[in-house]
């Protein structure tokens, strides 16, 4: 029977890092269908080499950060537990390279290529398995601290804040460091060219394919067969409506806000989604969704942080929403299952983003002092596909 839970595990888990495996495509259309044609080849080559470069800072450095685990033993004593150990790095790992990916439609359209890779090896290596490890790991007693001080643990199920957060925070740092694209304002600083996405279809395959990866991001968080919960299911399935029909009404029916509605819900429900009632989740997905699109449009026009994809407002505001959300919905009050508090969810919030807005500005500035961060105002105009990829996305067009 023990080794028949382990097989089960193993499965679990190993189905939950595919689909969250697959939402890395996710990434990749959803960037393609609202960048410029002659950006499209590099957000589908950045978002598969971040992948690459996240899995090897990951394996080599990274979950040791995180969890004091390696993998430098012999493949009979990995192969144990039938390799559950393998499959959890697997599924956290997909989860590492989401903070890359999250970036890369930030930064999308301007970025020189190599840097990029050089500032994911970084992150996926030492900074986001820093937060990762004190929150899900209890690394320096965080979690510790934070029961003696609030009587409960900062609570962060399947990483509003841990991931998207973090991913949204450290975006910010890069965007405002790379700076906008030329032609983006003018010299009073006001908006001159808006760039509308180049296509509607890529960019709705984009959201739906992350929208159904998701439940395997917030369900298969159980790790664990026994802890799957239909709980997590509905209350993803909550936000994540609320975010589409909040969108439509906040977005006036833009299809590109429409579409970025449920992945802000989703975002939003994370780290509660094991303690809301359903009704909670909705609410926050719906409220995620209007601080997305009211920051999405303030960052663009009011602010001139030229923010390409919004995910500063996406990951960053919806995510830090997502972790205090959870110390309100998640209290029985409001028909939660309790376990959290409101204080200790707003603390950690705060810990994380302070953590990564830090640590965006140090490891984009450092590379923008020595490599460079951008292309040349020409190889912009030309496009980043043929500039560092030599080929357009339909070479025949």
């Amino acid at each position: 029977m023990e080794q028949l839970v382990h097989a089960l595990d193993t499965l679990f888990v190993l189905l939950g890092a595919t689909m969250v495996l697959a939402m890395h495509a996710g990434f990749a259309f959803l960037e393609v269908g609202t960048v410029r044609h002659k950006n499209q080849v590099n957000a589908l080559v950045k978002i598969i080499a971040d992948f690459a470069m996240s899995t090897i800072a990951y394996f080599f450095i990274g979950y040791y950060v995180a969890y004091q685990v390696g993998f430098f033993h012999s493949a009979s004593v990995l192969a144990e537990k039938n390799g559950f150990e393998l499959v959890k790095f697997f599924f956290l790992l997909t989860f590492a390279a989401a903070i890359p990916a999250i970036i890369s439609g930030g930064i999308a359209e301007r970025a020189k290529f190599y840097p990029q890779l050089i500032a994911t090896f970084c992150l996926v290596a030492l900074v986001y398995p820093l937060f990762e490890g004190m929150v899900w790991s209890d690394t320096f007693n965080f979690q510790g601290m934070m029961e003696s001080v609030f009587g409960v643990k900062f609570h962060d199920f399947a990483g509003s804040v841990v991931v998207h957060a973090m991913g949204g925070w450290i975006a910010l740092g890069a965007v405002i460091l790379l700076g906008a694209r030329h032609g983006r304002y003018n010299k009073q600083g006001q908006p001159m060219s808006a760039h509308p996405p180049s296509s509607i279809p890529f960019l709705a395959l984009g959201a739906w394919t992350l929208s159904v990866g998701w439940f395997g991001f917030n369900v298969m968080s159980a790790q664990a067969i026994q802890g799957i919960s239909g709980l997590v299911a509905m209350n993803s399935l909550m936000a994540m409506v609320g975010g589409i029909l909040a969108a439509i009404v906040a977005g006036k029916n833009d299809p590109g806000f429409v579409h970025n509605g449920p992945l802000a819900g989703l975002v939003a429900v994370c780290a509660g989604s094991d303690v809301m009632h359903p009704l909670g989740a909705l609410i926050t997905g719906a409220v995620a969704a209007f601080i997305f699109v009211w920051a999405f449009t303030a960052a663009q026009n009011k602010w001139h942080i030229d923010d390409v994809l919004g995910v500063w407002p996406l990951h960053g505001l919806c995510g830090a929403w997502g972790g205090i959300a959870a110390g309100i919905f998640g209290l029985p009050s409001f028909g939660g299952v309790g376990g959290v508090s409101f204080f200790a969810q707003l603390t950690g919030t705060l810990v994380g983003i302070i953590i990564a807005g830090t640590a965006g500005f140090i490891v984009y500035g450092a590379l923008k002092k020595t490599l460079g961060l951008r292309l040349t105002q020409e190889e912009e105009y030309n496009g980043a596909d043929l500039t560092i990829h030599q080929i357009k996305a339909n070479p025949d067009s």
